[in-house]
C-alpha cells in the first residue's frame, strides 16, 4: 500500500514537471523537445514555424572519357552533377542508412563493406550555378523549406 501511493505522488509530479516545465529557448520560448541526449538537454527543433531552412549543396559530375561530342560530355557531367546533388539535399533532409558488413577469418578482417542509401522525394531545388572546367561539372542546388511542408 505504502509503495502504490509512493509510485502514484511520483507519476503525478512527472506529469506536472512535463506539462509546465517545459523546454525553452534563448529567450525564453517554449520549444518542442525533438532529441533529449544522453546528458538529458533538449535540442531545439531546426526548422520552426516563423522561419525557412535553406539548405545548399554542391554536386560534382565527371564528363565520360569515350562520347560523340563535347557537347554530350558537357551533358552527361551536368546530369550526374545533378544527380549528386540531389542526393545530398536528400541525405541532409531525411538522413543516410548505413549498412556494414565485416568478414574475419582465423581472426583477421578479410573484407569489409560498408553500404549507404536513401530514400526521399526532392521537390523545389533550384539550380543557383554551373561550372564546367577540366572534364568536372560543378552545380550548386538550393532547397528553401519552410515548417508548413512538414507539419502535416
Amino acid at each position: 500500500m505504502k509503495y502504490s501511493a509512493a509510485l502514484a505522488l511520483l507519476l503525478s509530479i512527472t506529469t506536472l514537471q512535463a506539462g509546465f516545465l517545459s523546454p525553452t529557448n534563448a529567450s525564453g520560448e517554449k520549444v518542442r523537445c525533438v532529441y533529449s541526449g544522453t546528458d538529458g538537454n533538449c535540442v531545439e527543433p531546426a526548422l520552426e514555424s516563423s522561419h525557412q531552412l535553406v539548405i545548399t549543396v554542391f554536386g560534382q559530375g565527371v564528363a565520360p572519357t569515350v562520347t560523340a561530342s563535347p557537347a554530350q560530355a558537357y551533358a552527361l557531367a551536368k546530369r550526374a552533377a545533378l544527380a549528386d546533388g540531389y542526393r545530398q539535399i536528400a541525405e541532409r533532409i531525411k538522413g543516410v542508412h548505413i549498412e556494414g558488413q565485416d568478414s574475419v577469418k582465423n581472426m583477421m578482417l578479410q573484407r569489409s563493406t560498408v553500404r549507404t542509401s536513401v530514400d526521399a522525394m526532392v521537390r523545389g531545388a533550384n539550380v543557383m550555378d554551373t561550372t564546367f572546367k577540366d572534364g568536372l561539372c560543378e552545380v550548386e542546388l538550393e532547397i528553401v523549406l519552410s515548417y508548413s511542408q512538414f507539419s502535416h
